[in-house]
């Protein structure tokens, strides 16, 4: 099944154009924005006009590498997507069972190209940076370009206590082979290493309008929605049609709300707070447990912009509209932040959550 169409972006889409037409596109570019909101779409789009044998301010989308790409099968296109870590010992073993792992991943995407995030506890392993390192420096198959799309490249920091993925990464990117591209997305650009933001080009994305999110649904959900429950998926997604399409929309919402209802523990005070983490399960949905807590850094990061005047992209709860000075909001981002580190470690998510929820009641 090809991929769907790319909607809005369309002043990324002419600046990134502009940039291959003239030879000035950066060959590492960090695409940002919301949740749902089209990164990897955009990243794919890109490998396209960059494969493209009739490039233009889009690509063809009828030449071979075109539909290549719409169907995930360009032997010059790596899309690395986060894993659950090897269990092998050997480090050549990891690296057979992360490809294993994406190349099972890209074989779903094939089918079902509407896809959901992946699992909160899912990571970029050291396994899966050695693949990239390793087909970095081959030539490409198709004699062009090598594109590499890093989703959810947040994802590369958490080792173990350490950052060897995220380290190994740098070393690629500090001197990239010549006609390789590397596109890697995330929701909030602080979230990946300082060592790495700094080597990108940034592109940020917003939401697209409400009327191409109910477009796309009318002309591209499994089923048609009914008017009611479209308009419903449209007003919820506020702009993302990753949100709007189903399972993705689904789970963020869960998260969401389990965030805002820490959130309201934090502000009643230690006792909530602990009453909250005795709730949290030890160790089971320990995906939900880090989804939650995506969610959380994402509704503190909107309550910071909102203190500043800017626009959110969803509600800033009650309880944090009351801040004009985003200090105490980033200092929150950055427990949040750690916590979320600690969550890939063999941590009880419940000891965990007592303990950021007690750090976040002295802050806000």
């Amino acid at each position: 099944m090809p991929l769907p169409p790319l909607v809005g972006h369309a002043d990324a889409r002419r600046r990134l154009a502009e940039g291959r037409r003239s030879g000035t596109l950066p060959q590492v570019v960090l695409v940002t924005g919301p949740r749902g909101v089209g990164k990897q779409r955009l990243a794919l789009w890109l490998a396209q006009l960059v494969l493209c044998e009739r490039p233009g301010a889009d690509p063809c989308g009828v030449c071979r590498a075109c539909r290549l790409v719409e169907g995930l099968a360009h032997p010059d296109l790596h899309w690395f997507v986060p894993i659950a870590r090897p269990k092998a010992g050997e480090p050549g073993k990891q690296i057979e069972e992360a490809s294993e792992a994406i190349a099972a991943v890209m074989a779903e995407r094939r089918t079902k190209p509407l896809y959901a995030q992946p699992d909160g506890m899912a990571i970029h392993p050291i396994a899966s940076v050695r693949l990239l390192q390793q087909q970095a420096v081959l030539t490409a198959v198709e004699g062009g370009w090598k594109v590499f799309i890093i989703g959810d490249a947040e994802r590369l920091v958490p080792q173990e206590s350490s950052q060897e993925a995220a380290n190994a990464m740098l070393k690629v990117l500090e001197e990239p082979p010549p006609r390789s591209l590397f596109v890697l997305t995330t929701v909030d650009p602080r979230r990946v290493l300082p060592t790495i933001r700094s080597r990108t080009a940034p592109v940020r994305l917003n939401r697209v309008a409400d009327a191409d999110v109910r477009e796309f649904l009318l002309r591209h959900a499994a089923e048609k929605p009914k008017a009611a429950e479209l308009e419903a998926r449209v007003s919820a997604a506020g702009g993302a049609i990753g949100l709007a399409v189903g399972a993705d929309g689904e789970e963020s919402g869960k998260a969401f709300r389990a965030a805002a209802q820490l959130l309201e523990a934090v502000m009643a005070g230690r006792g909530p707070v602990l009453e909250r983490a005795l709730r949290q399960a030890a160790y089971s949905a320990r995906g939900e447990f880090t989804a939650m807590l995506d969610a959380l850094a994402d509704t503190l990061g909107d309550a910071a912009r909102g203190s500043l005047g800017h626009a959110t992209t969803r509600p800033v709860p009650e309880g944090l509209r009351k801040y004009r000075d985003p200090a105490s909001l980033l200092r929150a981002l950055e427990l949040v932040s750690e916590a979320r580190e600690a969550a890939w470690g063999n941590v009880n998510p419940q000891l965990l959550l007592a303990v950021l929820g007690g750090e976040l009641a002295e802050v806000l």
